[in-house]
């Protein structure tokens, strides 16, 4: 399967030209277009589950997701049986950035900068903890592991950081990070000033791997419009 961002780096898309057999993996609502021979299926996007109990599992999950990690519930499954084309973007304007997986490789992703992926990509959920559900950013992640090509979005640009030893940056502006790197969020200041300061939630990171991160927030582009909407 031949893929392409086009439009970037500000208003990038993804262009997949399937064969047949080729199958992508994207985030619900990221159709621009298709042609006619495509087939969609839709999916709880939950990981590789089967059987009842699988099932009802990877429904927990996917609720889990769309309540606390800001995720859709659902992943959208592309194929065709002739040579077609999807185009798929997210929903802010950014860049789109593509990660070739190995079978030893994984890479947690923020939700809602999971785009689309092809081959054998599993995802599955990683919680950054109870203080992510204070200062309104959070830390909800994906980790996508196997083989495949991965394509994550961002709002605004995105910096590869290589990180060896310790690093810190805020929750909002991460984009993805190699799973060799261990992390755990903090608030900046102690409770006070995660309520007060506007500063929110950071990610303290130690080992050897590399974090990509977003030059916008978006939780700070929220907190800047919500004074000047109408009442």
């Amino acid at each position: 399967m031949k893929c392409t961002i086009e439009h970037g780096p500000s208003f990038a898309w993804l262009r997949a030209e399937l064969q047949p057999g080729d199958e992508i993996q994207a985030e619900a609502g990221a159709m621009v277009r298709q042609d006619p021979s495509i087939e969609i299926s839709t999916h709880l996007n939950s990981g590789k589950k089967s059987g009842f109990f699988g099932f009802f599992k990877a429904f927990v999950v996917a609720l889990f997701r769309k309540f606390l990690g800001g995720e859709t519930a659902f992943i959208n499954r592309f194929t065709s049986p002739s040579p077609a084309e999807v185009v798929l973007a997210p929903s802010l304007s950014g860049h789109i950035v593509h990660q070739k997986l190995q079978a030893d490789q994984s890479l947690l992703v923020q939700s809602g900068s999971y785009l689309a992926s092809t081959g054998d990509i599993d995802t599955k959920l990683r919680f950054g903890g109870l203080r992510t559900l204070f200062g309104g950013e959070g830390l909800a992640l994906i980790e996508c592991q196997g083989t495949g090509d991965l394509f994550i979005n961002s709002y605004g640009g995105v910096i590869p950081i290589p990180v060896n030893g310790a690093f810190t940056v805020d929750t909002g502006h991460i984009v993805a990070f190699e799973s060799s790197l261990d992390f755990r969020v903090k608030s900046v200041g102690g409770f006070k000033s995660l309520l007060l300061s506007g500063e929110g939630l950071v990610c303290e990171f130690n080992g050897q791997g590399t974090i990509y991160v977003q030059s916008r927030n978006l939780s700070a582009l929220v907190g800047w419009l919500t004074p000047l909407l109408p009442a």
